[in-house]
């Protein structure tokens, strides 16, 4: 099924990613919003801060344990900012916009900036493609049954199981991103940097500041049990609120081949999938929940996606393209169909 959604495209499109590029500009949609991006850079970093003054306020406590949750949400959000800043979307100069994703990605929440840049930059250059888009190389999991069919023996008993043991699975993923900064930040080939960063000197001292203060503050206002036990929770919470708000994007979508002749339009919108749910998803998602239209114009301001989100869906309709969209539970079941899928000829 998602197969023919690409094959049935058909050949010539012209301009038509012209056309509603050039409907969402009219709309305003493009501009900057640094008002808007002012306020929610305070909204968010208050609770973040905040919550910080709060773990040491409550000392050595299991109470921890609670804070432990909520400081997972409140990093999440943080994130999320940095995500913002790599887009572009509060500040249309480089400089500002890489400030803003250094203080948020490096210092507050321990991931490269720059290492997540250039990762995230090759997934929207070709979304959901297994030779390039780095979101769905074999790994871990496995997203295709070519994928399937090369995994190694001693991953195959996971590749079986994936679907089940994904949402268990996302529980590292929050240490596997800031061991994959370190490993981006140091790791050389061929003679030269692996992972091509512009401020790598400044993003080691960044990442090494919250290392120090991260740990510094936990093991000095906490015993070492408690301590490993926030670290543990936190971490943990963090990985799968991380993995829960990028999961129902593209997962169990159409995967296009080097063969399917598809312009840039129907390259991001078949491939991606919309989440329904009002404010309060907008929010719990940081905007992701319009993966469409992140995904056509990546350096809109979040706050424009919504209002963008009927001109895309309306067009689409009138050119004749699938629009998904659909709620955040079918959104996770979808994705879990296709994991389940995938390792099919595994179990038999």
């Amino acid at each position: 099924m998602a197969r023919s959604a690409v094959a049935d495209q058909p050949v010539r499109r012209g301009s038509d990613y012209a056309v509603l590029s050039r409907q969402i500009s009219e709309a305003g949609l493009l501009e900057r919003r640094p008002g808007r991006y002012a306020a929610r850079i305070a909204l968010t970093a208050a609770p973040f801060l905040a919550g910080w003054a709060v773990v040491v306020a409550v000392g050595n406590s299991w109470a921890q344990l609670l804070m432990a949750v909520g400081m997972a949400v409140a990093t999440t959000q943080v994130a999320f900012l940095g995500h913002d800043a790599g887009h572009r979307q509060m500040f249309r100069r480089r400089g500002p916009s890489e400030l803003a994703g250094l203080l948020a990605g490096n210092l507050a929440v321990g991931l490269s900036y720059g290492w997540w840049v250039d990762k995230h930059n090759r997934h929207h250059a070709n979304p959901n493609h297994t030779d390039e888009d780095p979101d769905v190389g074999g790994g871990a999991l496995v997203w295709t049954h070519e994928q399937a069919a090369a995994t190694p023996a001693y991953l195959r008993w996971l590749a079986r199981r994936q679907a089940w043991l994904f949402f268990p699975m996302l529980l590292l993923e929050g240490m596997h991103l800031h061991v994959a900064s370190v490993r981006a930040l140091v790791g050389r080939s061929g003679g030269g940097w692996r992972t091509p960063m512009r401020h790598r000197g400044v993003e080691g001292l960044l990442l090494v500041a919250h290392a120090v203060g991260y740990l510094g503050l936990l093991f000095t206002v906490m015993s070492p049990a408690k301590a490993l036990a926030f670290i543990a929770i936190h971490q943990g919470l963090f990985g799968l609120y991380m993995g829960c708000a990028f999961a129902p994007n593209h997962k169990g979508m159409p995967m296009p081949t080097d063969s399917d002749d598809l312009d840039y339009l129907r390259k991001q919108v078949l491939t991606s999938r919309n989440v329904r749910g009002g404010r309060f998803v907008d929010v719990a998602l940081g905007g992701l929940n319009y993966q469409i239209e992140h995904h056509l114009f990546p350096n809109m301001p979040r706050g424009n996606l919504r209002r963008a989100q009927p001109i895309v869906s309306a067009y689409c309709a009138e050119i004749g393209v699938p629009y998904a969209e659909t709620g955040l539970v079918e959104s996770y079941r979808q994705a879990l169909a296709h994991l389940h899928e995938v390792g099919r000829p595994l179990r038999g």
